[in-house]
């Protein structure tokens, strides 16, 4: 008989689970090769990785890509165990039979031989069952050990940007270099008034890096500005309590903070003040279509707001008006309503670090119900459990998940609408002092009408503009 041809696969999740070392997987593979007249053309190792996703293993897709190629290098891929190929039963058969439909490429077990026919392939089956299963139960043992330490007050997470872990659950340690980053992160939102674009532009001019040697984004200025734990509040995976850690900033100015955030009011897509070309942009909306209106200041004598969608050509209807005419109406509007003009807000309330940690905690608990409710619904459908179990556990799953449901419309009830028109009202004459005073900074201007205006619509077929106001 001739010659086969194999890549050898050799994965090791953890030094704690019960499993070979590298070298002693690569030696069983090599021995079962020898006996059985195979040749193993290369063997790729993976080390100290989860065997739950596939994506999240390079060599395991490196050796897949070069298997399925079009030379077809390879008759056969060894392994220790099933469970090294993987540890998800899905992702087991797919890649098995993308293997053997394409490329004509077994995955063998050199410790679970396998008889041929169907009695083989459903061995086969519940092997990788019992694999994904034992998968599941250890981290659920690894989360309860966690949450456990939690409880007990431990520090559970890796350390935020700003101080470093000490060892032994205790404490963490504040990072001298790394809190200068914070505390000019903090005092350029805090006192400066700067978006969070505005900052993350200026920490990369200035060459600051993250932990990681990245340049800095948006998103992690966001995470170190809510971060509550700067005050003294270690969240972790529902569990909150105030840690021992060195506290760098009070309470107060942290909710001082999530206020500030809220009331500069953000709606999906609109960009940072700091990043558009006029202080309203943004805020400015086409009574046609609801796009942003564009800012053109290219002519000096009359530079003026233009639907985009217009200027491309999606719609006929031009929703053009001049920055004079705009800025004179919404004077007019301010001083009407200080004048005692009626109007209407909508409310949207700040929460404490408390609060945004519950909010999250209950988000991350109906994604795992996602996750388990596709889980049993692939149990089903592999006739592993039967139509009852799968109606028990899926009508378990939608008790769950309406309970958290609740819990999340609870947590909104709380946050109603606690503000009156007069606090509207001193807003309004805070911004209304602000845009009048031509000393004060382009941001500034942006910053203050976000914190009162959510958006304001140009009907230009009637000839007004529709101002929406609100208040945190």
């Amino acid at each position: 008989m001739s010659a086969r041809y194999a890549y050898g696969y050799v994965r090791v999740s953890t030094d704690k689970q019960e499993e070979l070392s590298p070298d002693s997987q690569e030696k069983l593979l090599r021995e079962y090769a020898s006996k059985n007249n195979i040749i193993i053309l290369k063997v790729f190792f993976e080390i100290g990785i989860s065997g739950r996703k596939a994506d999240k293993r390079p060599e395991f897709q490196k050796m897949i890509g070069l298997a399925k190629s079009s030379d077809h290098p390879v008759d056969v891929i060894l392994v220790w165990k099933f469970s090294r190929f993987a540890r998800n039963q899905e992702e087991s058969i797919v890649y098995k039979s993308l293997l053997r439909k394409q490329s004509n490429v077994d995955v063998v077990s050199v410790s679970e031989p396998l008889i041929d026919g169907p009695f083989g392939s459903l061995i086969e089956r519940i092997i990788e069952w019992m694999d994904e299963y034992y998968s599941i139960r250890l981290s659920g043992e690894v989360l309860r050990g966690m949450k456990e330490k939690a409880t007990k007050k431990g520090y559970q997470m890796s350390p935020p940007f700003g101080y470093r872990a000490v060892g032994n659950g205790d404490p963490y340690k504040i990072d001298p270099d790394e809190m200068k980053v914070v505390d000019f992160i903090c005092d350029e939102f805090d006192y400066r008034n700067s978006d969070t674009t505005k900052i993350t532009r200026k920490l990369n001019d200035m060459g600051v890096r993250t932990r990681r040697g990245n340049p800095f984004e948006s998103r992690s200025v966001e995470r170190i500005l809510k971060n509550p734990f700067y005050y003294g509040l270690v969240a972790w995976n529902g569990i909150t309590f105030m840690g021992t850690h060195e506290v760098h900033y009070s309470k107060e100015r942290f909710e001082a903070r999530m206020k500030k955030i809220q009331t500069t009011y953000k709606p999906l897509k609109r960009r940072d003040v700091s990043s558009c070309k006029h202080w309203l942009s943004g805020i400015l909306k086409c009574g046609y279509c609801g796009a942003s209106l564009a800012y053109n200041g290219a002519n000096r004598h009359s530079p003026g707001f233009q639907c985009y969608k217009y200027s491309k050509g999606i719609h006929t209807e031009s929703c053009s008006i001049s920055e004079k005419k705009v800025i004179a109406a919404l004077e007019e509007y301010f001083e009407k309503l200080l004048s005692g003009m009626d109007f209407e807000y909508s409310y949207h309330s700040a929460e404490t670090g408390e609060k945004i940690s519950e909010r999250e905690s209950l988000l991350s608990e109906l994604d795992k119900i996602s996750n388990r409710e596709k889980r049993i619904r692939l149990a089903y459908e592999n006739e592993v459990d039967t139509l009852e179990e799968y109606k028990r556990n899926k009508e378990r799953l939608q008790k769950d998940r309406e309970d958290i449901l609740m819990q999340l419309e609870n947590l909104n009830k709380n946050n109603e609408d606690t503000k009156t028109k007069s606090d509207v009202l001193k807003n309004v004459q805070t911004v209304y002092d602000v845009i009048k005073n031509d000393a004060i900074d382009y941001d500034t201007k942006g910053i203050f009408m976000r914190s009162l205006v959510e958006d304001i619509v140009y009907d230009k077929k009637n000839g007004k503009l529709i101002f929406h106001l609100y208040i945190s």
